[in-house]
């Protein structure tokens, strides 16, 4: 009876450390405006809708965060274009783990 009493503690055990590395990485929608605020701003607007005069300077459209074309993107190509740059976006340096996932949780709260 001892030994099943063991098994069922490591099985329990196993499961609940299965589970860990998903609340550890959980995004975090608020932390990621901070990091927004300073690396993405600017040229993205507050909003997400886009900084008009950024636009216009760059030649550019600036899509907004917000809508169904950037919001169909899995976060995992909103991580790319992030990190890639995209068209005349240039690559956004000193971005990677926790911090890029925030961004991207912050961006999701975009969807209108």
């Amino acid at each position: 009876m001892k030994a099943f009493g063991f098994v069922v503690l490591f099985v329990a055990l196993a499961l609940s450390l299965a589970y860990l590395p998903i609340t550890v990485q959980a995004q975090n929608a608020t932390a990621g405006k901070e990091v927004y605020s300073k690396k993405c701003q600017s040229c993205h607007g507050a909003d997400g809708s886009g900084n008009p005069a950024m636009a216009k300077a760059f030649k550019v459209e600036l899509k907004p965060l917000g809508s169904a074309e950037v919001q169909k993107k899995s976060d995992a190509e909103i991580k790319k274009d992030i990190t890639d740059g995209i068209g005349k976006m240039k690559p956004v340096t000193g971005l990677a783990g926790s911090d890029l996932d925030n961004v991207v949780a912050h961006v999701r709260t975009f969807k209108k």
